[in-house]
């Protein structure tokens, strides 16, 4: 209900904006939702630097009571997030991969576990890492667009996602679609993505943004307790199972990582990327 001292129609409070390197991140105070876009051009690949502000933006808003949902989206044309930073895994320390690892962790941890309305407006393409933050949400919009695809494609790099990106991904789409997507390393174009069940939506490019504040202010009309403790129960046992295993995951991830023929094809990969360019 509007407040007695507020004339009706004159919002509460302006947008407040805290921007770091990597995220943009604005708060409409009177609707209660945030945006928060990626910025790290050319491809928003997650560095340990994105991921930790990333972590940190949840943790602001999620710390805000005026901020009851946050739609997640890309600044950069054409991708969404293009997944892990490969050069954060190649011909680095333990010590780097132990810290870039524990923010993957952290990052997912806070957004799947998050008690706020998480929608992803997906305006690019969204491969590997870009999928598990569009995956991690409560809602995903594509837009429609058959140059965009999106999928957990590890598989085709020679690495393998870890247990709770599949965890995600399962509980998303089943058993048997994940399963086969990704054994095969699957980037799915949008309208597949769609038909899979991997993405809630399709709309066309310029309705995305109206899109996803239409969707958050359906999921918003809900008593958020109700809400909320609804996804934590839907939720709780696959946060718990890699709390349980957070240690074990780092150390199986190091020495998966440090192999030197793992090495050898993230190299090849990034040679690849290169020349692409």
């Amino acid at each position: 209900p509007p407040s007695p001292l507020q004339p009706p129609g004159i919002p509460l409070a302006p947008c407040r904006s805290f921007s770091n390197n990597k995220i943009q991140v604005e708060l409409d105070e009177s609707s209660g939702v945030a945006m928060m876009k990626l910025k790290s051009p050319p491809v928003n690949s997650l560095s340990l630097e994105l991921l930790t502000e990333f972590a940190i933006g949840l943790e602001k808003l999620e710390n805000n009571r005026a901020c009851r949902g946050v739609i997640i989206t890309s600044a950069v044309p054409k991708i969404f997030s293009s997944g892990l930073d490969i050069t954060e895994m190649c011909g680095k320390s333990m010590e780097h991969y132990t810290e870039f690892w524990r923010a993957v962790q952290e990052m997912w941890l806070r957004l799947y576990g998050s008690s706020m309305v998480t929608v992803a407006a997906v305006n690019g393409s969204s491969p590997a890492g870009g999928c598990l933050v569009a995956l991690s949400c409560d809602y995903r919009i594509m837009a429609e667009n058959p140059k965009f695809s999106i999928g957990l494609n590890e598989a085709q790099l020679g690495i393998v996602a870890p247990f709770w990106f599949k965890d995600t991904f399962v509980n998303v789409v089943g058993h048997r679609i994940a399963e086969r997507s990704l054994q095969l390393g699957s980037l799915h174009p949008a309208p597949e993505a769609h038909k899979l069940g991997l993405v809630d939506e399709l709309v066309p490019e310029e309705k995305l943004m109206e899109k996803a504040a239409a969707v958050m202010a359906q999921w918003l009309a809900l008593p958020d307790h109700a809400r909320q403790l609804t996804k934590t129960m839907m939720r709780k046992a696959v946060v718990d199972r890699l709390v349980a295993h957070r240690e074990e995951d780092i150390k199986n991830f190091i020495s998966f990582v440090s192999k030197e023929s793992i090495q050898k094809s993230l190299r090849m990969y990034m040679e690849m990327l290169k020349k692409r360019k």
